[in-house]
Parts: structure tokens; sequence; C-alpha cells
């Protein structure tokens, strides 16, 4: 089984590509999805991050207080390195069985989308990591469309990891500063070199797209 792993800051993209690799017929193992489906209930971890950054940090039902955390995490790194400590452990577990429910089942192909690039669990076990990139003028106009003012989206990219940072742990780089056609062509021809490699073959996958 290929695993690829795919990393990148807010605004850059990796959403987008994660989406383009399940419209081929890649299950994506998305590590922000099972984090919000560990935090959207009472129980272990919202009890951990409230010990950590505050009893603010959770609502009455016991959820997370998501908009309060990431006030928290967004404008200082060192929250932000705490919070992805209390949350990883767990995240790591639930893709772990993801993984080996797609190796019992003998999928070919599965790529674990993951934001911030930790060894265990990521960098580990992915076979080839693709780094999501994009120009900070063009991170921001996206975030802004999003509905973020500028401060916010200057604050949130700060406090992430810098490109050449992402750059320097991945095998390939996917530079998102175009159209999604361009991203498109990007993504399918160096998926399509990664299953060559290895003699595997996506149906759906196009030849070409260009």
């Amino acid at each position: 089984m290929f695993i690829l792993g795919v990393t990148g800051g807010i605004g850059t993209g990796k959403t987008t590509v994660a989406s383009l690799l399940r419209s081929v017929g890649v299950q994506v193992i998305d590590a922000d999805r099972i984090a919000h489906e560990l935090t959207n209930t009472k129980g272990e971890i919202p009890e951990r991050i409230a010990a950590a950054l505050g009893d603010d940090t959770i609502r009455e039902d016991g959820s997370l207080d998501r908009q309060r955390v990431a006030e928290l995490a967004f404008t200082n790194k060192r929250v932000l390195d705490t919070l992805s400590a209390i949350v990883h452990e767990e995240v790591v577990r639930a893709m772990d069985a993801q993984i080996e429910e797609a190796q019992r089942k003998k999928i070919k192909v599965i790529a674990l989308d993951v934001p911030i690039p930790v060894n265990r669990g990521f960098l580990d076990v992915a076979d080839e990591i693709w780094a999501i990139s994009a120009d900070d003028d063009t991170r921001i106009l996206r975030l802004l469309k999003r509905g973020m003012d500028e401060k916010e989206a200057k604050r949130r990219i700060a406090v992430q990891m810098t490109r050449e940072e992402y750059r320097d742990l991945a095998h390939v780089e996917i530079e998102n500063n175009g159209s999604l056609i361009d991203l498109e062509e990007k993504v399918f021809s160096r998926l399509r070199e990664a299953l060559s490699e290895r003699g595997i073959q996506l149906p759906a996958l196009p030849r070409s797209i260009s």
C-alpha cells in the first residue's frame, strides 16, 4: 500500500488537494476531522485542553469552544504547540486504526491529510510527502474570501511553520498560486508518477488533463 502524506499551512490549498485526491479514488484520512470528532463531545481531551489553556475553552456541554481555542492558539505559538501535543496522541491512534483497516481491505493508495507534519504517525509512515505551498499574499486573499479579516489571517500564518520548513521535510513541493486547473495538473501529474513507480493504477485518475 502506498501512503501519501499531504501537509501545508492555512490558505495553501491543502484541503483542495485532498478533495482532488478523493475525486480519483484515493482514500483520505483527515487529521483535522478526527481531531474535531475527538473534541466535539465531553471527554478526556477537552478536559486536558481546559487544564492547560483555561476553563473558558470548554462549553457548558463539555465540548471544546473552538473559537476561544483558536483565539489563543493563533496568537501564541507556544499555546498552539501545547494544543497540538494534547490532541496528537489520540489523533495518531485513530489514524493508525484507519491505516490498519485500509491494509486489511487491501486498499492500494491512501493519503494522510495532516496540517502539522509531526514525526509519529505522519513522517514515519508516509512513503511520500507533499508540501502544499502558496505565497503569503495569495494565502491571505483566500482567507479574506473565507470571511477572515486581514489581521487575523496574517496572525494565523505567522504562528505556523514557514514555507521553507514545510519544503525541507517534504519529498515534493506543490506550489498553488494559480488556478484550480493548474493545481489539478500538478497534483495528478505527480500522483501518476508516484503510482507508476509502484505499479499501481487508479482507474479514475486521468491520463492527462492538459
